[in-house]
């Protein structure tokens, strides 16, 4: 008698499509989609839509410091800008492309047919949007006040009684909620639902990436939603958890908040790491240097750069073992990134090079956080961290990295897998036009802010007074600013040409190795007809190899 096991082997995998063609208008279908496609479209449209609102009110700050003694923006309306702005790139662009990015090609990458959680993925995109709408209502009011960060006590009632704070705080904590679901999902995805044969060690490095970035997102999300939610309940319920009059600490939400950012910047390295990781052996032809050096400098970034957290804490009162730690982690997370450096550099070495828009926007990311790393590892020194604390000069390590990884990381990701999300690619004139007027401006814009830092210039300031090397820095810093700004809204227009108008592409343009060149483009809802068995950490070269070898030289299959 046949086992029943081996019954169940021999069955046939059939595969139905269209049966059930949905009657719904198309907006209902997209919204209500729990395809992980649909979800991370969402994310994308979302986290982009943000991003033209933080360009637009970073604009608006710098017309007001472009001239000493200005009086173009009221300084509350400049502090409510700043406040609006800081979480709108943080938390609503940065975090959320990486996502888009991640829930679109990670199923693909492993060979999944979908995601193992996908309502929770739906929940987790609605979860955000309805932050930012939370987060931007507050404009009906009068929007908060309290900083990037809201730092207490200048979120208490006491500063800012209005409900716009309110928005602040229940924007960013729904937002925050929702990533949270999104991690649960992927990690329960890429340990559940990988290819038979991908193992942990074959698989590709992007989904190394996204991975951690996973695990980062379930260990700093619930401590910012902590944070908030101890001072919803100062503000409204009579709490003492940040009221130093009443015993509290403010400075627990600084540690709290901190810890959150430095997640942030983390996810932010590790996802341009992960994006890089894949381009340039796609342009190069040829494999990675080495697979398990990215791999474990990835972990090693994702560990490391959270646990220095209080380096932005150098002007507070914190004892200085304390900073020595912090000093120490900051420090030791620039090994990782320095082999990650020349791994990448070795991948493009005596490689046959395409100097195409995705490669040159990997290689403008790759530069960029290099410079700003290069910062931080002066920064992380305590002496001069003290000096340097508060300034404009101690802003531009971090300006680099989360633009270079999150912006032209972003942007190098979309040039790379919108031929696999639409089947069109983006145009490559204007994109590379945009490349270079972006890194123009900011490289113009950072060191206009770094030397007028060595000049006493505060961070966060709505004006500077006449007569001093300050009015020119600032006057350079701004065309810098419109520069960038400029060039970033030529980039989104040639990003909406390629999407609509784009030039047709096979599945596979780039000649990839991973398992998403592998699907139709766009990929069907169930993502593969039939999931091949992994050998390496090269499925589809493996799968070419095996057609190679299958056919004789006219392709006629051998008898």
């Amino acid at each position: 008698m046949t086992p029943p096991s081996a019954t169940t082997e021999a069955r046939p995998e059939l595969v139905t499509r269209d049966a059930f063609a949905p009657q719904r208008p198309a907006w209902v279908e997209r919204a209500t989609s729990a395809d992980h496609k649909t979800v991370s479209m969402l994310y994308l449209g979302a986290a982009l839509t943000f991003l033209v609102l933080a360009l637009v009110e970073f604009g608006l700050m710098r017309l007001q410091l472009i001239v000493p003694d200005s009086t173009i923006i009221q300084p509350e309306t400049f502090a409510r800008l700043l406040s609006v702005s800081g979480a709108t790139f943080a938390v609503f662009f940065c975090v959320p492309l990486a996502l888009a990015v991640i829930g679109y090609i990670v199923p693909l990458q492993i060979g999944a047919r979908g995601v193992a959680l996908p309502h929770l993925n739906l929940l987790s995109a609605w979860l955000y949007i309805a932050g930012g709408v939370v987060l931007y209502t507050s404009f009906i009011y009068t929007p908060g006040e309290g900083g990037v960060l809201a730092l207490a006590p200048l979120s208490d009632t006491v500063f800012n009684p209005d409900r716009g704070m309110d928005n602040w705080i229940f924007g960013v904590g729904l937002a925050t909620a929702g990533f949270v679901c999104f991690a649960i999902n992927l990690v329960a995805t890429v340990r559940n639902m990988r290819a038979p044969g991908m193992a942990y060690g074959r698989m590709p490095l992007f989904s190394w990436a996204a991975t951690v970035i996973g695990y980062l997102l379930i260990v700093i999300g619930p401590v910012m939603i902590a944070a908030l939610a101890m001072l919803t309940i100062d503000r409204h319920f009579a709490g003492v958890f940040f009221d130093a009059g009443e015993g509290g600490a403010p400075l627990l939400y600084e540690h709290l908040a901190y810890i959150f950012m430095s997640g942030i910047y983390a996810i932010v390295v590790v996802f341009a790491a992960g994006v890089i990781s894949e381009v340039l052996p796609a342009m190069a032809r040829k494999p990675v240097f080495s697979h398990r050096a990215v791999a474990a400098s990835m972990v090693a970034i994702g560990v490391l750069i959270p646990l220095a957290w209080m380096q932005n804490m150098y002007s507070a009162p914190i004892n200085t073992g304390f900073g020595y730690f912090a000093m120490a982690a900051a420090l030791a997370a620039m090994v990782p990134i320095g082999v990650l450096m020349v791994v990448w550099i070795a991948t493009l070495w005596r490689g046959t090079v395409r100097l195409r828009a995705p490669l040159l926007y990997a290689v403008a990311a790759a530069s960029t956080i290099a410079f700003g790393l290069a910062g931080e590892l002066a920064y992380s020194v305590i002496p001069v961290g003290w000096q340097l604390a508060n300034t404009t000069a101690s802003q531009g390590d971090t300006l680099y990295v989360l633009v270079g990884g999150a912006v032209l990381g972003g942007f190098a990701a979309l040039h790379f897998w919108l031929p696999k999300m639409t089947g069109r690619a983006l145009g490559e004139g204007l994109s590379v036009a945009a490349l270079l007027g972006m890194l123009g401006g900011l490289h113009l814009y950072v060191l206009a802010m770094f030397f007028a830092g060595l000049q006493g210039q505060a961070v966060d300031v709505f004006e500077y007074a006449g007569g001093t090397d300050l009015s020119t820095l600032n006057l350079i810093a701004s065309i810098g600013a419109f520069g960038f700004i400029v060039s970033a809204f030529v980039a989104l227009g040639s990003l909406a040409h390629g999407y609509a108008h784009g030039r047709l592409t096979g599945h596979d343009p780039w000649g990839g190795s991973t398992l998403e060149w592998f699907a139709l483009s766009p990929p069907p809802p169930h993502n593969f007809d039939a999931v091949p068995d992994v050998r390496s950490a090269e499925p589809l070269l493996d799968i070419r190899d095996s057609v190679r070898r299958a056919t004789d030289g006219d392709g006629a299959p051998l008898s």
